[in-house]
């Protein structure tokens, strides 16, 4: 099993290139990250980018994580002045208090815009964030209605494109960007297991295996329970760890002619576990 994983395609390298170029045409940026990794799934790139302009920092899929956790991201992120919600983008209540937010920071130049005659000019966002972090999603439901194609694999937006509510807001849709060093073998895994790296690039038994291995050191009992295996003795022993991973496959009837494992089928149910919460409500990374 490798575990070399990286993506940066060339559409991305253009992405981050236009972000700069159109920052002008708006007034706010929502950054969309999966509340599940806050760091990881936060590019530093687009960070710089960003710099002063009006933000705030959406962590999306919060129906997902573990909420107590992202109250604590929320709070890091308020302590440092930076403005941030968790957000689940199929919940109505979590989406208007995200309109809210973002026309209450944007109220002082929409009322310079009136001072100038220009009555009821609509608030101009830029939705930014890493691939399948959700902001398509968000995007439609803002507008309360589909504008923007979505799916639950990254790559899906390719260019950016405009979308207008019915409510005089219009937001810019850019394409999800990683960055070309992805950093620590932490931050690849997770950012394949969350999805946000293509599946054809990685090696999904690594994923989730190192995935498993990971997750029952933070919830011990979900993976217990969800793969009726036994209890961890030493999460960082690799042979025990594999063990245990082959028992899971084995338990949810991956098993191949002659009796043998079938660790691709295993670990595609296992990433759709994770990735849909069906293992529970899960966050891998702790503020600092």
């Amino acid at each position: 099993m490798s575990s070399e994983i990286n993506w940066f395609p060339g559409h991305m390298r253009k992405a981050l290139s236009e972000i700069t170029d159109r920052l002008k045409w708006v007034d706010i940026v929502i950054e969309t990250c999966d509340a599940r990794i806050p760091f990881s799934s936060r590019n530093p790139e687009l960070h710089k980018l960003i710099n002063e302009k009006n933000r705030i920092i959406v962590l999306n899929k919060a129906d997902l994580a573990d909420p107590h956790i992202t109250g604590a991201w929320i709070s890091q992120y308020e302590a440092q002045g930076i403005k941030a919600m968790a957000v689940d983008a199929n919940n109505k209540g979590d989406i208007q208090r995200l309109k809210k937010k973002m026309e209450h920071i944007c109220q002082p130049i929409l009322d310079k815009a009136a001072a100038r005659g220009r009555i009821g000019r609509p608030v101009r966002a830029m939705v930014v964030g890493i691939p399948n972090t959700g902001k398509s999603t968000i995007i439609n439901a803002l507008c309360n209605r589909k504008v923007v194609i979505t799916g639950n694999r990254p790559g899906v937006t390719r260019s950016f494109q405009w979308a207008k509510s019915s409510d005089s807001m219009e937001l810019m849709d850019m394409p999800g960007v990683l960055w070309p060093n992805l950093g620590s073998k932490h931050n690849k895994l997770v950012l394949a297991l969350s999805g946000a790296i293509k599946t054809e690039v990685t090696d999904m038994i690594f994923v989730a295996s190192e995935g498993m291995k990971y997750i029952s050191t933070l919830y011990p009992d979900y993976i217990t329970t969800r793969y009726q295996v036994p209890d961890v003795i030493d999460a960082e022993d690799i042979n025990e760890a594999y063990e245990r991973y082959l028992s899971a496959a084995k338990k949810k009837g991956c098993i191949l002619s002659g009796g043998r494992i079938d660790e691709e089928r295993f670990a595609s149910l296992f990433i759709d576990d994770f990735r849909t919460g069906r293992i529970g409500r899960i966050t891998l990374e702790v503020p600092k």
